[in-house]
């Protein structure tokens, strides 16, 4: 009788442990911060504002931050300028593979980058997947970026073909514990580090990329291990992973509902972003940081955005900040019927040392390569909302 009851009780402990492993889109993953504490925290933070961080030399995430490419006196002199108009924050895109290539060597490049940023009075936060654009990084050499094409080279992290196979249970155990170490690792290096505002595990679960379409709630398991992984080592910073923008309704919903503070995405105009976007979140009572936007065309604008979102005390992080590799002052119209690596093959690129084409309005981006304004205006805003004349 004993014996049967022990191999029931560890039946039940099995059930119980498989149980914790799987996805539940309901119920917080332990470890999530209180609203009080969430709110404490923001309140003590001057109004943040800043841009997605990519040096106007990197193409991606790997060229910005492999050893071959890593460029310290670009990124000084721009978050130079980045300090003159007022920006105090940053939010910046690792990758994997540049983790898993070398570990120590990324670390202490993150933390130059720190120091740069402390020099600069600025507090960035690190981001650490991304289903966006292109699915097969590579270490080494990367392209040249394609003429007048928005994000001719932004990199899928991890690497979609790796992506399809963890979401079908098919990634090997090396591959999980890869993936675990980089979130992990990382986050116990730089823990209890206070020039780090926040983490936000994942950039856009679920969107679309260039070559394999949308991907959706695909990604739901390796968003939803994110969370477990990074709440078993509970830095001291807040911890937050996109929702609006993401595609998938569990990946949304596994963000929303673990998130310490909320990163959103809108690139329309203040009256569509504050109904449809910032809005829905309010009733949650944690703190709303619009960590993309600006998309002039769409009517998503300096003067448009910056002042509504300072007067509701909603973070504003837009996409792009000095005009470079990147392309990404050009329209997401420029990829329509366009096929980049045949034309990156046939040569339409922008080699070494030529300037880079402007469209007539830009998309996204304020500074020009040297440092000069796309548009002056835009930048007094910048000054005026940060008094930083």
């Amino acid at each position: 009788m004993m014996k049967k009851i022990a191999i029931i009780c560890c039946m039940l402990s099995f059930v119980l442990v498989s149980a914790q492993n799987k996805i539940n889109d309901s119920i917080p993953v332990p470890g999530q911060w209180s609203k009080e504490k969430i709110n404490k925290w923001y309140d003590k933070q001057p109004w943040l504002v800043g841009c997605n961080y990519l040096p106007a030399t990197a193409i991606n995430q790997i060229e910005m931050w492999q050893a071959s490419t890593w460029d310290p006196k670009r990124i000084d002199l721009e978050l130079s300028w980045a300090e003159e108009i007022g920006i105090n924050t940053l939010r910046v895109f690792l990758h994997d593979l540049v983790w898993d290539d070398d570990e120590e060597g990324l670390y202490k490049r993150m933390d130059e980058f720190l120091k740069i940023c402390k020099k600069h009075k600025i507090k960035p936060w690190f981001v650490f997947f991304d289903d966006c654009h292109h699915p097969n990084p590579k270490l080494g050499v990367q392209p040249l970026p394609v003429k007048a094409y928005h994000n001719s080279g932004w990199n899928n992290s991890p690497a979609r073909e790796l992506a399809e196979r963890y979401a079908d249970g098919k990634a090997t155990k090396d591959e999980v514990s890869r993936l675990k170490g980089y979130i992990q690792n990382t986050m116990k290096r730089f823990k209890n580090d206070k020039r780090i505002l926040l983490w936000e595990l994942y950039n856009e679960p679920g969107r679309d990329n260039r070559l394999r379409g949308s991907f959706g709630d695909k990604s739901k398991q390796l968003v939803y291990d994110s969370w477990i992984w990074a709440r078993e080592i509970n830095p001291s910073q807040p911890i937050t992973s996109t929702t609006e923008g993401s595609v998938g309704e569990i990946n949304i919903k596994i963000n929303r509902v673990n998130s310490d503070l909320h990163s959103l995405h809108s690139y329309s105009n203040w009256e569509k972003v504050k109904k449809n976007t910032i809005d829905p979140y309010l009733k949650d009572g944690r703190p709303i940081l619009l960590t993309e936007w600006l998309a002039r065309n769409n009517g998503s604008t300096v003067e448009n955005m910056l002042p509504r979102l300072k007067e509701a005390k909603i973070g504003a992080v837009n996409w792009g900040f000095v005009a470079g590799k990147s392309g990404t002052i050009w329209a997401w119209s420029s990829l329509k019927g366009r096929d980049v690596e045949k034309e990156r093959a046939e040569g339409n690129v922008v080699k070494p040392g030529e300037e880079f084409p402007e469209p007539k309005v830009w998309f996204h981006d304020l500074l020009r390569f040297d440092g000069t304004p796309y548009n002056k205006d835009e930048i007094e805003i910048f000054k005026k909302l940060t008094k930083n004349k």
